[in-house]
């Protein structure tokens, strides 16, 4: 049986320079913020005509964060969004409607109770990030990798993406100790929030290549 690498997205990206540099490290996915109130914001509309020009290949994901249904339908018509990424409050219900098009789902990993909402979600991916009280993910904090392990085992037929203080430095060793279907990360590739740096995109990538996982 062929086991297909972990996939990568580079989140937070705010201009074409660091959308075109992290797809030349070997980004599979982009993370575009749509959400004002993080520092990583970015204006998805007036984005959208650069964004869409990217390479098709990769995967353009749109972050929202407890969005109005008005927005969300807004967005998923923008030239260039593959695949949008609810990363607040919202429930499975308010989700439903948008499994047609596929999205992922992210859940702050507190504890146990707070995950049990997975299987209720219409999707397969769901993203684990770290739980930092009013903050919806970026905040460098570093997951429970043992509480993502656990989760990845009982829930063989998600895909889970693993979020939440990854770095180059500690990105091998959390793959080997989770296993995920994915990897997300912002600010441990960045030289200040909303600029990446190029060499740590690329070792990055490369730590999580050379996983063995």
């Amino acid at each position: 049986m062929i086991i297909p690498k972990v996939r990568i997205k580079i989140c937070g990206i705010t201009n074409p320079g660091d959308a075109e540099a992290a797809i030349e490290a070997g980004a599979d996915a982009l993370g575009f913020n749509g959400f004002p109130g993080s520092k990583r914001f970015l204006d998805l509309r007036a984005a959208s005509g650069w964004i869409a020009q990217l390479p098709p290949f990769v995967t353009r994901v749109a972050v929202l964060v407890n969005p109005a249904e008005q927005e969300v339908r807004a967005v998923a018509a923008l030239p260039g969004i593959d695949r949008l990424q609810f990363h607040g409050h919202e429930t499975p219900e308010f989700c439903a409607p948008f499994a047609g098009g596929g999205f992922v789902k992210a859940l702050a990993a507190k504890d146990r109770e707070a995950l049990e909402l997975a299987s209720r979600y219409a999707t397969r991916s769901i993203l684990l990030d770290a739980f930092v009280p009013g903050a919806f993910g970026g905040t460098g904090k570093v997951i429970d990798w043992a509480l993502a392990a656990a989760f990845v085992r009982e829930h063989p037929f998600l895909r889970v993406i693993l979020s939440g203080g990854l770095t180059p430095e500690n990105a091998a060793e959390a793959v080997r100790a989770v296993r995920p279907y994915a990897v997300d990360v912002a600010s441990g590739v960045e030289s200040h929030p909303c600029k990446k740096d190029p060499s740590r995109m690329r070792d990055f990538i490369a730590a999580v290549r050379e996983s063995g996982v």
